[in-house]
């Protein structure tokens, strides 16, 4: 059959078209190629993602990684953690200079919109409150009228600081700092009358100080902070490994599953569920293209989503922070992952 030179070029790219963006270039597969997962985190707060004096790193943002690079790679510690600005945190994701971005960034519709990035699912949920000196005697938020405000350019903290005290009708003075701990030492410095960020760093902040019975941390929490890992848009399969990385340690805590007894659960698994979630078929593992098992390697590398939150946050970590919010749906919290099967 003669085809003509017009018809041909049509032809050409008609299947151009039909060719799926990104296929050339999946990052997951990038991922597992190079043998190391990059991951953007924040670096200077205990509790969330930090390195201390001797290189150390900890934190349930750190914890996360792990957990992906475990799912992705086979090894918790196949990860290079690369501290992030919130100025630059969503271009490094943007332009591959990180592959996952696991750095207390709230999801907001603006965000996942405008970004280019693709928010996972909540791996904490927080929202933004404020501190004061307990000198004060101040005791709400209601008593701030008038206020000079600490608080970190570039976070929502700004606007929603902006958009409380507004609706309240009370003034104040908005001073944006580069970072939370310029934010703190301006503070302390009584460069402002109160501290605003989100109510996990506060407690991070006020532990750490020499007093920290000295600040009080008010009672009313402002706004929403879903904090969640991101990817840049159209890696869906990095996207997908990362959201049931996220949903299989919440699973894991519903189902009683720990670092403890994984390997016995692995041993006697005969559910469905269960299998599924420690992927002992490989199934899920077919379809993102990575090595069976990954669900148990998940849950043998950091545990659980309850594990991990008492060994950064919890008692455990010396915040003593609750779980409130953080809490399985089962026990008043938040914590709802689709199930295994």
């Amino acid at each position: 059959m003669h085809v003509s030179t017009r018809n041909w070029h049509g032809f050409l790219l008609v299947a151009l078209l039909l060719i799926p963006f990104g296929v050339a270039a999946d990052l997951l597969d990038e991922v597992r190629e190079r043998g190391v997962l990059r991951c953007g985190v924040n670096g200077e707060i205990p509790g969330l993602s930090y390195r201390d004096k001797q290189g150390d790193w900890s934190g349930i943002d750190v914890d996360f990684c792990r957990a992906v690079a475990a799912a992705a790679l086979g090894s918790a510690d196949k990860v290079e953690l690369m501290p992030l600005t919130t100025a630059e945190r969503f271009s490094a994701l943007r332009e591959g200079k990180v592959d996952l971005l696991a750095r207390n960034t709230t999801w907001t519709q603006a965000r996942d919109l405008d970004q280019g990035v693709s928010f996972a699912a909540t791996l904490y949920y927080d929202g933004q409150g404020f501190m004061v000196p307990r000198a004060s005697e101040t005791l709400s938020t209601l008593e701030l009228g008038g206020a000079r405000i600490c608080a970190i350019a570039d976070t929502t903290s700004i606007e929603s600081a902006k958009r409380y005290f507004k609706r309240h009708r009370m003034p104040m003075e908005l001073k944006p700092y580069p970072d939370l701990n310029a934010a703190l030492a301006a503070y302390l410095d009584g460069e402002c009358t109160t501290l605003t960020s989100d109510r996990v760093q506060l407690f991070v902040l006020r532990a750490g100080l020499e007093q920290p019975e000295a600040q009080r941390i008010l009672p009313e929490v402002i706004s929403r902070e879903p904090l969640a890992p991101a990817v840049a848009k159209a890696h869906v399969r990095l996207l997908d490994l990362v959201r049931w990385t996220l949903f299989t340690l919440i699973n894991a805590e519903a189902m009683g599953i720990s670092s403890d007894n994984v390997d016995t659960a692995k041993a006697r698994a005969q559910s469905d569920t269960l299998r599924t979630l420690l992927d002992l078929d490989g199934e899920s593992a077919e379809a993102l293209g990575i090595e069976p098992g990954w669900g148990y390697r998940v849950i043998a590398s950091v545990g659980n989503y309850g594990e991990v939150f008492e060994r950064n946050l919890g008692k455990a970590s010396g915040l003593g922070i609750k779980r409130g919010m953080n809490a399985l749906w089962t026990q008043g919290g938040l914590l709802y992952a689709p199930p295994p099967r």
